[in-house]
């Protein structure tokens, strides 16, 4: 410090204590590191090496699978897909990345005549039921995705699935009360023009049948019906607090509640929210402020110490500590000794889902890009700013910054492939990539945080370069001006960057959707990389056509020994090859998946 003093004199000292007090409030001195990202003009895609990232790359936007679901497994008007999560699941033995969609039931959505009786939406129609899934890369001829979960009741098409309690009656688009085990059977799901009914035989809620327990539960709600309906029971119970954040709000009220639940399928076929909770505060000294995602004043000091898991036929819930550390958690668990549960505790199927979560890694970036400058005179005077990387995004083509993306890929230097969330960043006023961040999430990884940085003397093109390589391109911007015509509407992905050997795989959607019934399709896909730009009807196409135009990428030494020299008449070209295995194997894949269907028909009958 008198070091420091000597050479930035007093007046700058404060300037040093915020930036090494608020890199410990934002946890960006424990769990992290930072590596050099190294970049080469030879950026290329190794079809071994980066194999699981190719079937794993993201080709669905959120938005647009969210709209396109919604359009194509809605069933009913009161049946809503209300967001989307990306996730990940083991598939015949291979992590895949998928995107799931809880359907909820949502009575604001009932006919005119269902809604005007109190009895509907209280005794009868009380749950959604069953789940979208669908993997991020695969799309059908007609350009809409591939489902492997889909319909209701629940119709599972690959293996790696089942769903024995498919029903949500705790979720995010419920309302307060609904009444179960009583005289009147509730709606289950529709079968053609008839509706199927049954009886919840779950814990869920609490006794409503004395005729004391009636009159309370009338008071609370302030609804007479509750004591004068016929339809309760001796064993009927009462479900409130069913909207997931406001029923962990009710419970824990001084944790910050993700906004983002997001829904998790259990190996015995239970449906299970998981939701992250922070602490979060504005008192740490020295500590400079940042936005949170649900906080309006933002906090200057947030860990994610707490992982909730909420059932959503139950509606149990359990509270884990992930940061033990954190002394405000500490506070907490003496105060409650019986409300927390250490991480270890967490269920074995369940912990395979736990995640980064977006919001604290959005306020962490936010705040490393001023804080990765340590030298004290180059940080007193801002001289190396960065910013998030802008992209252009669905309908309005305006620059936005870039959301933090979930992707399963390999980081430089390590073998294995993880789910990882991503975010690029360039300097401030430009527009090409200097540094990006990645948030491990797998087993021990989890909460582990590398910021990887780009030399400044090599040009790598960021997002917003690419997006404008894109709308240059002549055969791509006269597509989009047809496209853009009366009665339809382009909608451009999120571009997702790849990490690759020496660089960046650039990919990004296009999608066409009606102006009146939005169902988008996709219709195009663009990779980019280094100074390459392909414009492909499919994904598959488009990498072929990237691949092809490079010299042949081996597979690593240990693999060529095993390798059979390729036939003279293939031409020797490995990527193609590779290209061709790829697709037998999806075949394959799909193939086995229908005869498993068929067999399970033939088992019913």
């Amino acid at each position: 410090m008198d070091v420091l003093r000597e050479n930035m004199g007093p007046q700058r000292l404060p300037q040093v204590h915020l930036l090494v007090v608020s890199m410990a409030a934002f946890g960006l001195n424990r769990n992290a590191s930072e590596r050099s990202f190294k970049v080469s003009g030879q950026a290329a895609v190794d079809p071994v090496q980066d194999a699981t990232l190719l079937q794993n790359v993201r080709l669905w936007d959120i938005q647009a699978f969210n709209a396109t679901i919604t359009q194509i497994q809605a069933l009913r008007p009161y049946y809503t897909f209300p967001e989307t999560d990306v996730d990940r699941y083991f598939i015949n033995g291979r992590i895949k990345q998928v995107l799931l969609s809880p359907r909820e039931l949502d009575v604001m959505q009932l006919s005119a005549e269902a809604s005007q009786s109190w009895i509907n939406p209280h005794f009868i129609y009380t749950h959604g039921i069953g789940a979208v899934v669908a993997e991020v890369n695969k799309i059908t001829p007609d350009g809409l995705p591939v489902l492997l979960i889909e319909n209701a009741p629940p119709e599972i098409k690959s293996p790696g699935f089942q769903l024995t309690r498919p029903e949500i009656y705790f979720g995010e688009k419920t309302q307060d009360p609904v009444f179960v085990h009583t005289a009147r059977e509730e709606f289950d799901y529709p079968s053609g023009d008839q509706n199927k009914y049954a009886t919840y035989q779950g814990t869920g809620g609490f006794p409503v049948g004395s005729p004391l327990l009636k009159a309370a539960a009338a008071i609370s709600q302030g609804e007479a019906s509750i004591i004068f309906t016929g339809y309760l029971t001796g064993q009927s119970r009462m479900m409130i607090y069913r909207n997931v954040q406001a029923r962990l709000k009710h419970l824990a009220g001084f944790l910050h509640w993700d906004q983002d639940p997001y829904l998790v399928i259990s190996d015995d076929g239970r449906l299970v929210w998981m939701v992250d909770g922070y602490t979060t505060s504005l008192s740490h000294p020295y500590s400079q402020a940042f936005p949170v995602v649900g906080l309006d004043e933002g906090a200057n000091y947030i860990r994610n110490s707490v992982k909730a898991t909420v059932d959503a036929y139950t509606g149990r819930m359990a509270l884990f500590v992930f940061d033990a550390s954190d002394p405000i958690i500490q506070a907490y668990e003496r105060l409650f000794p019986k409300l927390f549960q250490p991480a270890s505790e967490m269920p074995a199927d369940l912990r395979r889902h736990a995640r980064y979560p977006e919001a604290i890694f959005r306020t962490q970036a936010e705040a490393y890009r001023t804080f990765h400058m340590r030298d004290p005179q180059v940080f007193y005077n801002k001289e190396d700013l960065w910013e998030i990387a802008r992209n252009v995004y669905g309908q309005a083509g305006q620059p936005e910054p870039v959301k933090p993306t979930y992707v399963v890929a390999t980081l430089p230097g390590e073998q294995e492939p993880e789910f990882l969330l991503i975010l690029p960043f360039t300097p401030r006023g430009k527009d090409n990539l200097i540094g990006w961040m990645a948030a491990r999430c797998d087993g021990d990884q989890l909460g582990n945080l590398i910021f990887y940085q780009l030399p400044k003397q090599q040009l790598m093109y960021g997002p917003m370069q690419i997006e404008s390589r894109i709308d240059q391109d002549q055969n791509i911007s006269k597509d989009l001006t047809l496209w853009n015509q009366q009665g339809s509407r382009v909608l451009r992905g999120n571009i997702i960057a790849f990490p690759v050997t020496g660089g960046f795989l650039y990919v990004e959607s296009i999608y066409i959707q009606a102006t009146e019934a939005r169902m988008p399709q996709l219709k195009k896909v663009v990779l980019a990389m280094g100074d390459r730009l392909i414009y492909g009807d499919t994904f598959d196409e488009a990498l072929a056509e990237l691949m092809g135009g490079r010299p042949p990428v081996r597979p690593p030494a240990t693999a060529v020994a095993n390798t059979p020299t390729p036939p003279q008449g293939l031409g020797g070209n490995i990527p193609a090859l590779a290209e061709r295995l790829r697709r037998i194997r999806d075949e394959a894949e799909q193939l086995a998946r229908e005869l498993e269907a068929l067999e399970k028909d033939a088992i019913k009958k």
